[in-house]
């Protein structure tokens, strides 16, 4: 580590402190002019992608899979903090299963089960998305489905 005020290599490390976003914070002494300055150390991730359907690759993003769950829970009884819940669930399925790829497939059947349990209306509104619906027929299909497990689960 070079020193920012006299530019020697040498320097002590008097100490370090991490923290909960992988971020450690070291003071350090440097032993060419006796200065001290604090250093900051941070994990690098190698960014992960998401593979999607028609094979092309794009970098993860959180705000992708929040965005998708807002417009699918318009003006329905789902709170901010159930939202965020979804998101932070599903991000760290990500994070734990994979490690460079995750198929977009995986982060859709994430939130459509999770959303099948918040509210019943969004959850078709985000497999009409999700799945493609092409006609009324698909969302009928859908619907009973959801009616059988729902009769299934009482």
């Amino acid at each position: 580590m070079l020193c920012p005020f006299c530019r020697q290599g040498e320097t002590k490390v008097i100490d370090s402190r991490g923290s909960e976003d992988f971020v450690i914070r070291r003071r350090r002494k440097c032993l060419q002019c006796n200065r001290r300055f604090t250093t900051y150390e941070k994990l690098e991730e190698s960014p992960l992608k998401v593979v999607k359907k028609d094979g092309s690759r794009v970098v993860y993003d959180r705000e992708r899979i929040r965005s998708g769950i807002e417009k699918a829970c318009y003006k329905r009884p789902v709170s901010p903090e159930q939202i965020e819940q979804i998101v932070n669930e599903v991000e760290r399925g990500v994070y734990e299963s994979f490690d460079r790829e995750v198929p977009s497939r995986y982060i859709g059947e994430q939130v459509f089960d999770r959303l099948r349990h918040v509210d019943q209306i969004a959850f078709v509104r985000f497999a009409s998305v999700y799945r493609s619906f092409q006609d009324v027929d698909d969302f009928a299909n859908e619907l009973k489905r959801l009616l059988r497990e729902r009769d299934r689960s009482l």
